[in-house]
């Protein structure tokens, strides 16, 4: 089977309550997430997984609260020797905007999204405001999109799950390395989520479901079983990959 090298490229920050990403924990803490976009080195096509800001805030506060340098779609790429146009797959975590404002770039990638965010997305309710449709017109209009609907192999190596926690159609990227399967999770949240402190594990939690949920009971048990199931836990708001050019 085809091993991958995972390559975190920061393109984008938020600056919010960190309850955001730790459910009924750490209210009131300023707390500034990366937003990545993942490429995955490895076989013969060039894959990432989500596409990030189109216009990301480079500032040095943001850089220094992270840990790492920003960088724009194209910046980010170049950074691998990569053009937009080189992207063969898109896979998509979900379709909150800042996961997938550079999709036009992508002008002969194949997107692997989940029927159910192409559901909401077009239809969404008052609650999901982060969906908007302008950013996979493009793509849907060039035939660009292979819905989901089941767990999947994407290539040899990449393999997609159904993992509804913070939205109806998150996909949780299941990426086989050198060091073992990798989890790029399908919700958006935080290390802290999965290695809660002490005083969290006293109510004999586990897992810290993610802030924004769909339903917040179901979540704590999709992260038990992405947990249970990677050797290497890959949150997409992580702020510790921020710095790091490859996983593992």
């Amino acid at each position: 089977m085809t091993q991958f090298r995972i390559h975190p490229i920061v393109m984008g920050t938020k600056i919010f309550d960190k309850s955001m990403m730790t459910y009924q924990y750490g209210a009131g803490e300023r707390y500034t997430i990366p937003i990545y976009c993942w490429y995955l080195e490895g076989g013969e096509q060039k894959i990432l997984v989500d596409t990030g800001e189109m216009n990301p805030i480079q500032s040095e506060d943001r850089e220094a609260a992270i840990g790492g340098k920003i960088y724009t779609f194209e910046e980010g790429l170049d950074r691998w020797g990569l053009k937009p146009e080189e992207i063969d797959i898109v896979i998509h975590t979900h379709l909150h905007n800042d996961h997938c404002e550079n999709d036009y770039k992508c002008v002969n990638a194949r997107f692997f999204i989940h029927s159910k965010e192409l559901e909401t997305i077009h239809a969404p309710h008052p609650l999901d405001f982060r969906y908007l449709e302008d950013y996979i017109d493009e793509i849907e209009a060039n035939d660009q999109i292979e819905r989901i609907s089941a767990d999947r192999e994407i290539v040899p190596g990449i393999e997609v799950i159904h993992t509804p926690a913070h939205t109806a159609g998150g996909l949780t990227v299941m990426v086989s390395t050198s060091a073992g399967q990798a989890a790029i999770t399908g919700f958006c949240v935080i290390m802290e989520n999965f290695e809660p402190p002490k005083e969290i594990r006293a109510m004999e939690m586990d897992v810290i479901p993610p802030g924004t949920h769909v339903n917040v009971y179901e979540a704590y048990d999709w992260m038990v079983r992405v947990k249970d199931r990677a050797d290497i836990l890959i949150p997409l708001h992580e702020p510790c990959f921020a710095g790091v050019d490859t996983i593992p």
